[in-house]
């Protein structure tokens, strides 16, 4: 992902999603006062597995077999896990340096009978650079993506554990999606490079235009993980997470508040960045991203050969998880 956001492009994208940051939103935050929520404990050790998986391939960039082999492994465990359906959504998408890119989107739905759903992304492919790699020499070499990829991932991974045994009052979509971090930054690419805010998040442009929902069954909102993996991290509340979806943002943080891991969710706003859930707004469905992310910038470890799992912490992973997984079983399955 890239650190600033155009006007031009938020412009186009508001247009897009048309009422995305209106009704959808303050429809997407409910309470059932006669039912309790149902409790469900996320463990850290298991996500932790599953980023160490991810990484023990090696950098997961388009094209590459490392990268095919974690797509395989992503949705082996997705159907493992008891998904009802997991659907590879295979393409092509050029990269702003013309390298015409494989993609791998991956999408699984857990509990397709419940009227009201809610969508958790992802991504999974791993920067091909080292923008910010203090070693000139290792600045065009992959990433290994421990936080900045598999992070996400693994807490996915074992959301979908936890669901595919005990199932949530509300249906769950999980999607994975390829090909965000390909985009361009001036520290690899000397060429100018015209809006290249969307030379970022690729594989979700495509699913954004090719996404099989209609008006009456999307999800009511979604939430994208990058970054929640790293050592001590917390989550401000990302601008435009903000803009396009509040009262999700409230849902997630005040749920935070109420548990263990108050201190890692910051109710403080963030910086602006492009990331999917931007293009998944643009799809209609209101999203936020949870990310660590400061005004100053991201983790000294973002773009550069430190993203390893020496930097991964269980707790920040847990704080995570278990905050996304008191939002899903908090859910009133009797409201659509």
């Amino acid at each position: 992902m890239t650190r600033l956001i155009y006007p031009l492009l938020m412009a186009a994208l508001c247009a897009c999603s048309g009422n995305a940051s209106g009704g959808s939103a303050a429809e997407a935050v409910h309470s059932d006062p006669e039912t309790a929520p149902i409790a469900a404990a996320f463990d850290a050790d298991s996500a932790y597995s599953y980023v160490e998986r991810q990484v023990n391939f090696g950098p997961r960039v388009p094209g590459t077999a490392p990268h095919k082999a974690c797509a395989e492994f992503i949705a082996a465990e997705l159907t493992r896990h008891g998904a009802d359906t997991v659907t590879r959504q295979k393409a092509s998408v050029t990269a702003f340096d013309g390298t015409v890119l494989p993609i791998d989107n991956i999408m699984a739905r857990f509990n397709t009978s419940a009227p009201r759903r809610v969508l958790i992304a992802a991504h999974y492919d791993t920067r091909p650079w080292a923008d910010n790699e203090p070693d000139p020499e290792k600045r065009f070499t992959p990433i290994p993506g421990a936080n900045d990829g598999a992070s996400g991932v693994g807490v996915i991974l074992e959301l979908a554990r936890i669901i595919g045994r005990q199932t949530p009052p509300v249906g769950v979509d999980f999607l994975l999606v390829d090909a965000e971090d390909y985009g361009y930054s001036p520290e690899i690419s000397e060429a100018y490079c015209h809006d290249s805010d969307r030379t970022w998040c690729l594989g979700t442009q495509y699913w954004a235009t090719h996404n099989p929902y209609t008006e009456t069954d999307r999800p009511a909102y979604g939430i994208l993980l990058d970054m929640v993996g790293g050592t001590g991290a917390k989550f401000y509340r990302e601008y435009t997470s903000d803009a396009y979806a509040r009262n999700i943002v409230d849902l997630v943080w005040s749920t935070a508040a109420a548990s263990p891991y108050a201190d890692r969710f910051i109710n403080a706003r963030g910086g602006a960045l492009v990331d999917d859930h931007l293009f998944i707004n643009a799809a209609g469905i209101p999203t936020i991203d949870i990310v660590e992310c400061y005004e100053g910038g991201f983790s000294p470890t973002w773009h550069t050969h430190a993203d390893d799992m020496a930097h991964i912490d269980r707790s920040t992973l847990k704080a995570v998880g278990q905050t996304v997984c008191d939002v899903i079983y908090g859910e009133s399955a009797s409201i659509k």
